[in-house]
């Protein structure tokens, strides 16, 4: 029973054309106002083997577990996937970054040096701020 009123919370009135979103910008929205990564999304791949690459481990991951199962039956995959899942939920500060070693483990990529071993050590990321506001970002307080 809405008594005829309108919304609670006012929303502005302000059309595409009025932000520099029109038909000048063919249906893009502009990186000054969305970012830079909201203009990526809608266009398509650059070059053919990108899309591949992107979901490389992904389906090398499918493929494994699809021989696994071949190999083992259904119930070897089900249950590292169930491990895998575990792992990932494994609770830490939200100021500290997790290494994920248990995962790397069960997956095997323990064992590799890729490129993000070489090129992404944590003492070069900038992901550090203040812990007491980084957690009471992640409870809603902040």
């Amino acid at each position: 029973m809405s008594f005829g009123y309108g919304a609670a919370n006012a929303k502005p009135q302000i059309s595409q054309n009025d932000l520099g979103m029109g038909d000048e910008n063919y249906g893009i929205k502009s990186p000054m106002i969305a970012g830079l990564g909201a203009t990526r999304q809608k266009l398509a791949f650059s070059h053919p083997l990108e899309g591949s690459e992107k979901m490389y481990t992904k389906n090398k991951e499918r493929m494994e577990m699809v021989m696994l199962r071949n190999a083992q039956g259904l119930h070897a995959p089900m249950r590292l996937a169930m491990e895998i899942k575990a792992t990932e939920k494994v609770g830490r500060l939200p100021f500290l970054p997790s290494s994920m070693a248990m995962r790397d483990s069960l997956l095997g990529k323990d064992l590799e040096i890729g490129f993000e071993d070489i090129l992404n050590p944590p003492e070069f990321r900038e992901q550090m701020g203040q812990p007491h506001a980084v957690v009471e970002k992640s409870l809603g307080i902040l």
